[in-house]
């Protein structure tokens, strides 16, 4: 009678193992192999400012972006008559009147943090440093931080956000002037901030709008219509010359001695 024998089993320790399991090569091709980047900005997106600078310095292809109310806008390719004429005009009109009136900076197209939940690119703005009253600064990173004195922007028509959500930003935070030039209707409105709201600024008899903030910043709007800008900058001129912009130059070169 035979007798069955157990079958001889190599000791635990000798026992092969099973290959350990790994990605196919094609997909191990297809896995990243370094940070994937952020997403684009997208009109309409919610975003905080940090997640909006994050995106934007992601991708510089994007030339302008705004953050309004934790909501992105981003601007519609720029038409010549409507915009880039005109905002050459203004910048020129910003130029002429920081060139006359020390202490006063102007900016063009300057990324301006306002708060959390907001931060916008004016087509032109100006401001005064801290030292001489300004709330605004410039900050490490070579940014805008809080509100200039005076905002331009120069909108298609009454219907763009200018006129509309950001206006109620500026004047919650408490930008002083903001002036919006409408190209469609040939329409400037010039807001100033009265115990908290905007008001419009009103022409005088010659229909001049005449700064209250900036004295001598006078603008003649259908220069701007016409694309004249020599007929823009000589009625600065004229207020550059006043005895209210003399006065308001010697008060800033006092305040700027007193501060050094």
């Amino acid at each position: 009678m035979s007798v069955s024998r157990p079958l001889a089993t190599a000791p635990p320790h000798t026992r092969p193992r099973p290959p350990l399991w790994r990605w196919p090569a094609q997909v191990r091709r297809l896995r990243p192999t370094s940070p994937v980047a952020p997403p684009p900005l997208q009109t309409g997106d919610h975003l905080s400012r940090a997640e909006f600078e994050r995106r934007y310095a992601a991708h510089p292809e994007i030339k302008k972006a705004e953050l309004v109310e934790g909501v992105v806008y981003m601007p519609s390719p720029v038409r010549f008559h409507e915009h880039g004429r005109p905002h050459l005009d203004i910048a020129g009109w910003i130029a002429l009147y920081q060139a006359f009136t020390p202490g006063v900076v102007g900016g063009d197209n300057a990324t301006v943090r306002l708060d959390e939940r907001n931060e916008v690119q004016p087509d032109a703005l100006l401001r005064l440093p801290p030292r001489l009253g300004g709330r605004s600064r410039v900050t490490e990173d070579d940014y805008l931080e809080g509100p200039p004195e005076l905002v331009v922007e120069i909108a298609a028509s009454s219907a763009a956000y200018d006129l509309h959500s950001k206006r109620l930003v500026y004047q919650r935070v408490g930008v002083p002037e903001y002036l919006v030039l409408q190209m469609y209707e040939r329409r400037a409105d010039w807001f100033i901030l009265r115990n908290g709201v905007y008001e419009p600024l009103e022409a005088d008899a010659d229909g001049l709008l005449r700064s209250e903030v900036f004295p001598g910043l006078v603008l003649r709007p259908e220069a701007v219509w016409e694309g004249d800008i020599a007929a823009l900058l000589s009625t600065l001129q004229e207020g550059l010359d006043s005895p209210e912009h003399a006065a308001f130059v010697e008060r800033l070169m006092e305040m700027d001695r007193r501060s050094r």
